[in-house]
């Protein structure tokens, strides 16, 4: 056997503990249940890997509501945040594929990445390729911040203000928004009308 294939072999066996000890029962129950709504989306076949991936998703929303707890707000609990967020991505990188790992970020940020890009491109058909790919990497940026926020109003910030950073880039590059956006309501009007 090849060192890399018994590397996997015992990444493969190693079992995530579930971070309980000491919580709330109830506060686990809900933690679980929304690691376990986000893992369902992968649709993966192999139950042990689903088992993990829960523990896995489920720890990291444990370690931010610790971390927040431990520092409050501030530039404390932003030095250790950071010194946490990659954790989350190279731990799910043992049971799942890249597209599988962006699916979770997703998932932990409320699909606010897909629906958002899909929404520019959907009212600014004529988007060149260059400044769809800048949007989706500013997408994905505000989504690594709004992973390690510790709740669903500080994540929804993070997205805002790259939003307002895209809409300032997309109307300094020419794009009148205001019309882009009416033009893109008469369209979706239209398509309504003619269902």
């Amino acid at each position: 056997m090849g060192m890399v294939a018994l590397l996997f072999a015992l990444v493969a066996q190693a079992q995530v503990a579930l971070d309980s000890v000491g919580r709330d029962a109830q506060y686990v129950q809900t933690i679980v249940g929304r690691a376990q709504k986000i893992a369902d989306g992968l649709q993966l076949d192999d139950a042990a890997v689903r088992s993990e991936v829960v523990k896995v998703i489920a720890n990291r929303y444990f370690l931010l509501n610790d971390l927040e707890k431990r520092h409050g707000k501030g530039e404390a609990l932003d030095a250790s945040l950071y010194k946490h967020h990659f954790e989350l991505e190279a731990t799910l990188a043992n049971y799942l594929d890249g597209r599988q790992v962006e699916a979770v970020k997703d998932g932990m940020t409320y699909g606010v990445v897909p629906k958002t890009y899909g929404a520019y491109l959907e009212m600014i058909p004529s988007l060149k390729e260059n400044e769809k790919l800048q949007i989706m990497n500013w997408l994905k940026e505000a989504r690594e911040f709004a992973i390690d926020a510790g709740d669903a109003k500080a994540k929804h910030g993070w997205f805002n203000k790259y939003k307002g950073r895209i809409n300032n880039w997309l109307s300094k590059r020419g794009y009148d928004l205001t019309l882009e956006r009416k033009a893109w309501g008469e369209r979706i009007a239209a398509q309504q009308k003619n269902k």
